[in-house]
């Protein structure tokens, strides 16, 4: 079978084999019509299937409000469900996940989860506020809004690339008029907000202040700087919690919780011609009143809500969605604050939701009524808020960061409320993140202080069980018995003793498979489902690199970009070197000195220095075909664009000590091809 799949900042596509069976599971054949997309994989075990029935016994799958909302102020849905990116891949499918449509309830689907992935289905344009408030759905993993002001639209978040959020601008002028876009509002700082403002708007619009192009304080900084000094890694990681590779079936991928995944086009990113600084900041244009919330430190490092007082309406970004949302990302980013999350929602609740008559956000659907928007605004108030104090409740007791996964719970009158399920975040790896904040890594044993890598531990673990024989042999009576957590528990050491044994990678993977399938948490899923297809067929061959397209290149501070390289070096490379270089960029007036010390690259902003070996100037815009790796120092300096005083020559070991990252590195031993 062939699998193309599509990531949020890069276009990738795969061809990928699937193997023969190596051996049966205890399983029930889930419906005939749809087949497993890997002759390897199994279908939900007994146990799997009794999980999924328990999870439909016990949770109030009576109440349809949801669903009552997702679809109130339908207007129209396009009449295609491909979004072709300007390169000639699709961007956009939403198509592909028609399945969910059937009417099936689907055993390899957590069943909680399979309602948040077809609440999600929403397509097309949408009325929120009659004849003031609309939003395009199911273009992209995030929602976009048009508000109608008096001679435009203005546009709130702008999808992930240029070709679904120019798709949403025509649909929407198709069906209610053409209208200019007079302002865009920027919530937050991650990419399925900011990256499609190119559809939209053009530059120079917003560069002559023709066009407000509005975001919070930050917003440029953290844009950029959150996927830069770890962004490879993160890219790699991704291909875990997004599950990238895994075809769009019922055994793979249905939903990423706040939507259903992100569009593959051309992302782009426009510096905003205002910030708004303040706790609360009030502004209007076209006509349309609104009162812009700061919430640093929330979802995103920088976003901030909306209040419209003309329409009563509250805009909660990324705050409030349909999910409780990641504190600690699967891919990778700085663990969040759940207390201060809590606090800023506590804060809207009783300046704004005593008195909001609507309440829509950033993804998933929006909420009508003051009576269910405070109901919503409350309960995810509480989960974060509890999320943080039960865990350190339990922490000061004594309970550790490897014990809370197995203590944590959510209280039960949250679990009956919708809103607060971990579809995106889960309890499990939350939990644990909250004591990360606090306490760290460190469970306060010192056994666990510097222990060996798995691939040198997991051999004495072999070893004592008794070889690979006995290991496998237990492992398959735990999986036959529905014990997947202890059965991983034990074959996962097995894999990194022997990473060429491939029936204890393969038995591994089933036992992976059948947790991804009971999983409530979309991210949790895809991990353990794309832990599984890499287990089985190795790693994807030829990942590009990691690349933010010219518009962050642009964006990126020449202070960030010194401090990646200091990242990128390899420091055996230049051992014995010490030198002193001041760099000068006259075209915006930046200087720096940068030092190589120690097999360690320093640099200061502001500062020359005094006997520096050599001096490096050209301009800014010079400089970003370099941090673009479009052209080199050396050809600048040929073509008169960059001079040297000094001796080039220690320069010139220092960048080829440089190491090009490339999201390429197992996550699993022994899946490298």
């Amino acid at each position: 079978m062939n699998n193309k799949t599509l990531s949020c900042a890069l276009a990738i596509a795969l061809s990928t084999g699937f193997s023969p069976t190596l051996f049966a599971a205890q399983t029930t054949a889930v419906p005939a019509a749809i087949e497993h997309f890997d002759n390897k994989g199994k279908s939900p075990s007994t146990y799997t299937i009794e999980f999924q029935k328990g999870v439909r016994e016990t949770l109030p799958f009576a109440d349809k409000r949801d669903f009552e909302e997702a679809k109130k102020g339908f207007i129209a849905a396009p009449p295609y469900n491909k979004i072709m990116a300007e390169a000639g891949n699709v961007a956009w499918n939403m198509g592909s996940y028609n399945f969910l449509l059937d009417g099936k309830d689907f055993d390899t689907v957590n069943p909680s989860l399979q309602r948040q992935a077809l609440l999600n289905m929403a397509y097309g344009l949408y009325e929120v506020v009659p004849d003031r408030i609309y939003q395009i759905r199911g273009f992209d993993l995030a929602n976009i809004t048009f508000i109608k002001g008096e001679t435009g639209w203005i546009v709130f978040d702008t999808l992930t690339s240029k070709e679904t959020a120019w798709a949403a601008l025509e649909f929407i002028n198709e069906k209610l008029g053409k209208r200019p876009v007079v302002a865009v509002v920027i919530s937050h700082s991650h990419a399925d907000h900011f990256g499609g403002v190119r559809g939209v708007i053009e530059e120079a619009d917003v560069r002559s202040g023709k066009v407000a192009l509005i975001a919070p304080v930050g917003f440029m900084e953290h844009a950029v700087a959150e996927n830069v000094y770890a962004g490879n890694a993160m890219t790699r990681r991704a291909f875990f919690q997004y599950g990238l590779l895994l075809p769009r079936s019922p055994y793979g991928h249905v939903d990423m919780a706040i939507g259903k995944n992100a569009a593959a086009g051309n992302m782009g990113l426009i510096e905003p011609n205002r910030y708004i600084e303040k706790d609360f900041e009030s502004l209007t244009i076209d006509g349309v009143q609104m009162e812009f919330q700061n919430t640093p430190g929330t979802e995103a490092p920088s976003e901030m809500n909306t209040w419209f007082p003309q329409f009563k309406t509250f805009w909660a970004a990324e705050n409030i969605t349909g999910t409780i949302h990641n504190i600690y990302t699967l891919r990778g980013a700085l663990v969040r604050d759940p207390l201060v999350w809590s606090k800023h929602i506590n804060n809207a609740l009783y300046r704004y939701g005593q008195q909001a008559d609507v309440m829509l956000a950033a993804h998933n659907w929006p909420r009508w009524g003051n009576e269910r928007i405070q109901e919503v605004m409350r309960a995810q108030r509480d989960a974060y808020a509890n999320l943080n104090n039960a865990v350190l409740h339990a922490a000061n007791q004594g309970v550790t960061i490897n014990e809370i996964q197995n203590v944590y719970k959510l209280p039960e009158s949250l679990k009956k409320n919708w809103a607060t399920h971990s579809y995106h975040g889960s309890e499990e790896h939350n939990s644990r993140a909250v004591i990360n904040r606090y306490l760290g890594y460190w469970d306060a044993n010192p056994a666990t202080l510097m222990p060996l890598s798995p691939k040198d531990s997991a051999p004495l673990y072999v070893e004592m069980m008794g070889g690979a024989a006995k290991i496998m042999t237990k492992g398959k009576a735990l999986f036959d018995e529905g014990k997947y957590r202890e059965a991983y528990e034990i074959l996962n050491k097995l894999v990194y003793a022997e990473p060429q044994n491939v029936q204890a990678k393969d038995l591994l993977a089933d036992v992976y498979e059948q947790v991804g399938y009971q999983k409530e948490s979309a991210g949790v899923r895809n991990s353990f489902l794309a832990a599984a297809y890499e287990l089985r067929h190795g790693m994807p061959k030829g990942l590009p690199p990691k690349s933010g397209g010219p518009d962050t290149i642009r964006a990126m501070s020449t202070e960030l970009w010194l401090e990646y390289l200091g990242i990128a070096l390899d420091g055996s490379k230049v051992a014995d070197l010490h030198f002193v270089l001041n760099l000068k960029t006259p075209d915006n007036g930046e200087q720096f000195v940068v030092e190589l010390s120690n097999s360690t690259l320093t640099s200061l902003k502001g500062q020359q220095a005094k006997n520096a070996d050599l001096t490096l100037t050209l301009d800014r815009s010079a400089l970003e075909g370099v941090m673009a790796k479009q052209t080199s120092l050396d050809q600048l300096v040929a073509q008169g664009k960059a001079t040297f005083e000094g001796d080039p020559k220690p320069f010139a070991r220092l960048m080829a000590a440089m190491t090009p990252f490339t999201p390429d590195f197992e996550l699993l031993p022994g899946t490298k091809q």
